[in-house]
């Protein structure tokens, strides 16, 4: 098993190395004196002013150079001035990440255990009423686009019943995390009402966070429910799972204890990839219910033309990915033995 992760590991900077050639190439599209403004918070009116910048972030040297101080800027953490947040593009990633970071640890449990549920019940009770059910709830789910979901819970929930707004917290709430005897520990708002005593920011913010939770929980509980589904059939039909019935074990253990564990292996995969996806903001739920996020913050930097904002955003959310498939990986491998022997 340390062989199988140290041969993923080895591949990790060779990406990495990829996407950053990709996004430096993507750089060198714009001209020296473009390329200058993206760096600095004033954005220069004279020519002598622009060269002095080109000059200042060596943008006349040769390309290979260039490159070199580019990376060297990136390991430093200066990804450039986001003219978006008004802040160096590594701060307002850090001041945003938090929100999408809360966000998906409280979509993905729901997800996966909403999901696993109910694929496993449809493919146990297969052509029954709960299989049928399930189906036409995939079916539903994979079809109906998360914006019209999204605007749907909207009208609902906020517009017509005033039960959960969007955003982050209420304004009063807003002034109380701001306050100096606040202490924004993770950024996350239900931990920091927690660590600071105070259960009305934690209820404040897990009011606003149940419809882009709802949401989330709604278009990927379609997927797991069509994989799990599918899986746990496949599994269901194998040799070892005839033979455990055979043996006369009641069905909840020959599901739970021999079919379940196979089934789950790419279930975990999925989770994963859908985990980090959730992670790299979800531009159209963030953006409707106007949750300041990664996906908030990507969005806008967007409709304002703000590359370098968006670039960083980039190279910011393939690392992430990388990062996790590494570690879908490795689970896949103490999952199943086969991907360690091959």
């Amino acid at each position: 098993m340390t062989r199988y992760i140290i041969r993923r590991l080895l591949f990790l900077p060779l990406i990495l190395f990829g996407v950053t050639i990709l996004i430096f190439g993507i750089l060198q599209l714009l001209d020296p004196a473009e390329r200058a403004a993206l760096y600095v918070k004033d954005v220069p009116k004279n020519p002598n002013a622009v060269k002095q910048v080109i000059q200042k972030y060596g943008l006349d040297k040769p390309i290979y150079q260039q490159y070199a101080d580019w990376i060297g800027k990136v390991v430093r953490g200066d990804l450039g001035w986001s003219r978006t947040a008004q802040r160096p593009v590594t701060e307002a990633i850090l001041y945003y990440f938090p929100a999408t970071l809360e966000l998906a640890l409280l979509s993905i449990l729901p997800i996966i255990l909403g999901g696993v549920f109910l694929g496993v019940q449809a493919a146990v009770h297969r052509d029954k009423a709960i299989d049928h059910s399930a189906r036409v709830f995939s079916m539903i789910g994979t079809s109906f686009p998360s914006f019209v979901f999204a605007l749907l819970m909207l009208m609902i929930f906020y517009a017509n019943l005033q039960w959960f707004p969007p955003g982050r917290l209420s304004d009063e709430m807003t002034r109380v995390v701001n306050d100096p005897s606040f202490h924004q520990y993770s950024g996350m708002y239900t931990l920091d009402g927690i660590l600071n005593a105070r259960a009305d920011v934690t209820a404040d913010a897990l009011r606003h966070l149940f419809l882009p939770v709802l949401t989330l929980a709604f278009i990927n509980w379609a997927i797991f429910v069509r994989v799990t589904r599918t899986s746990m059939l496949d599994v269901l039909n194998q040799e070892y799972v005839r033979t455990a019935r055979a043996k006369g074990l009641k069905e909840s253990v020959v599901v739970n204890s021999h079919a379940l564990r196979n089934a789950l292996i790419p279930i975990a995969t999925l989770g994963g990839l859908v985990f980090i996806g959730l992670l790299n903001g979800v531009i159209i739920t963030e953006t409707v219910y106007n949750f300041r996020g990664m996906g908030w913050f990507a969005a806008n930097a967007a409709l304002r033309l703000d590359v370098i904002s968006v670039l960083g955003i980039t190279l910011f959310s393939a690392a992430l990915l990388v990062l996790a498939n590494l570690v879908v990986d490795v689970l896949y491998g103490f999952l199943d033995p086969r991907v360690r022997v091959s």
